[in-house]
């Protein structure tokens, strides 16, 4: 009996090598040949040992970099309105470490981090202040941070529907809403992301069929792992960003989605209600920031008002650069 169940998991083990070995075969050709189908928009940017995808278009100053919320989209978020944007000034949309065609980090992906790499993308490329940031979700977190280490490149911001950095505590109070976490599922399909688990999962349907969502899927199995590793460091992103008290005089554009959204969250209409009325004021508290600010709500875009009201985006981001350019020019 020992001898059979000797010889049986000696068999099963041999079986899970050969998976492995064969999953990584596979895992390592489907990105070699999404690479080769998708090559990265703009350029990878050097950054000392890894590389940055930055894409920047368009002529002027100040030049506006585009930040990504928590998503797989990377610079493909700002699809839609990265081109009308850089018809009057110059336009930069990036991916961070281990998300689309940038390098992943071996250190954990603070976002401190995240500022710093953006940082050196952005200097190794010859880009110059100052800048106009623009950050969607998460990525307004990540833009109050670069001000914060950066603040003599930082000439204006734009917040995207952006988190508050007390968004999860603010909301939980509110109406129960808790923080993303990545389970422990999660965390074992990203251990073995190598051997091309999360590329044989069902993914999640493309919210609309254009070419840069097709991009933005082949890429989804990498990118879902630079993602979830983000994730779990929201506890720093926030608090970080909780510590940056004011922006000064650089003018700043609040844009919030106020469509109602309760069937996308799974809430009921009076957690909805409660909802809205904690991002409004936490909304106007971003505006508050800065002594030169405009909060706009639109009850027509939902949280990615970049896609759902992209020409609300563009004349945001124009307001900004307009104020800067009247600012620098005296």
């Amino acid at each position: 009996m020992r001898k059979w169940i000797y010889r049986g998991a000696i068999g099963v083990l041999g079986l899970l090598f050969i998976g492995l070995v064969g999953g990584a075969i596979y895992e390592r050709r489907a990105r070699a040949g999404v690479l080769a189908r998708y090559p990265p928009l703009g350029k990878l940017v050097d950054i000392g040992g890894r590389r940055i995808q930055l894409d920047c278009r368009g002529r002027g100053t100040p030049v506006v970099v585009f930040e990504a919320g928590r998503d797989l989209d990377g610079s493909l978020s700002w699809y839609l309105v990265h081109d009308d944007v850089a018809a009057f000034t110059r336009a930069c949309a990036y991916s961070r470490a281990g998300i689309m065609w940038s390098d992943p980090k071996n250190s954990r992906p603070t976002v401190r981090g995240a500022a710093a790499d953006l940082h050196a993308a952005l200097g190794n490329a010859g880009e110059r202040g100052p800048y106009v940031l623009v950050g969607h979700s998460a990525g307004g977190p990540a833009i109050l941070v670069y001000t914060k280490y950066y603040p003599e490149e930082v000439g204006g911001l734009v917040f995207v529907d952006a988190s508050h950095p007390q968004t999860f505590e603010r909301l939980a109070a509110a109406m129960g809403l808790q923080r993303p976490t990545v389970g422990l599922g999660d965390k074992m399909a990203r251990a073995f992301a190598w051997a091309g688990i999360i590329r044989l999962m069902t993914p999640p349907p493309l919210p609309d069929n254009s070419e840069a969502m097709k991009i933005v899927w082949a890429f989804g199995p990498v990118s879902w792992v630079g993602a979830t590793r983000e994730i779990e460091e929201d506890v720093d992103w926030f608090s970080e960003a909780g510590t940056v008290r004011s922006l000064g005089l650089r003018p700043t554009f609040v844009l919030s989605g106020m469509r109602p959204s309760a069937a996308r969250l799974g809430i009921t209409p009076e957690q909805e209600s409660k909802r809205l009325e904690a991002w409004r004021a936490m909304q106007n508290e971003l505006a508050a920031l800065s002594t030169i600010s405009r909060h706009d709500e639109d009850a027509e875009a939902d949280h990615y008002v970049q896609t759902s009201r992209p020409e609300h985006v563009v004349s945001a981001v124009r307001w900004v650069v307009e104020k800067v350019r009247g600012t620098t020019s005296r």
